[in-house]
């Protein structure tokens, strides 16, 4: 059984914008991710504001931390899933069960996990 990070992506001002009855519903749904996956569901978590973020860069004399994401784009890192399924299309097939591939202002990223001994 292969593992798989669903990123999920979606522009915060989109996601600050939605009323209590959207959150509502919005979290319904995760649920219904949630049963749906079962014990193939590993973990995962809504994550703070990128604007709450610190990155790491190489410096001259170690590690520098800057605020913010590693990379500044409208759509931003919301949360994520570790899964696992028997190939890419069943990880395609529980991630499609996400609201933000609904919406128009987000998605989802599905990687592989990189399996080493």
């Amino acid at each position: 059984m292969a593992r798989y990070l669903i990123l999920i992506y979606g522009d915060e001002k989109q996601w600050d914008a939605m009323t209590p009855d959207e959150w509502e519903r919005h979290g319904a749904a995760h649920g219904a991710f949630v049963a749906a996956a079962g014990p193939a569901n590993l973990g995962g978590a809504q994550l703070q504001p990128a604007s709450t973020a610190t990155s790491l860069r190489a410096g001259d004399g170690g590690p520098v931390p800057t605020d913010g994401p590693f990379v500044e784009t409208k759509e931003v890192l919301g949360g994520y899933y570790l899964i696992e399924a028997p190939d890419l299309d069943a990880a395609i097939a529980l991630a499609s069960r996400l609201p933000e591939v609904a919406a128009s202002h987000s998605g989802v990223e599905i990687r592989p996990i990189v399996e080493r001994n």
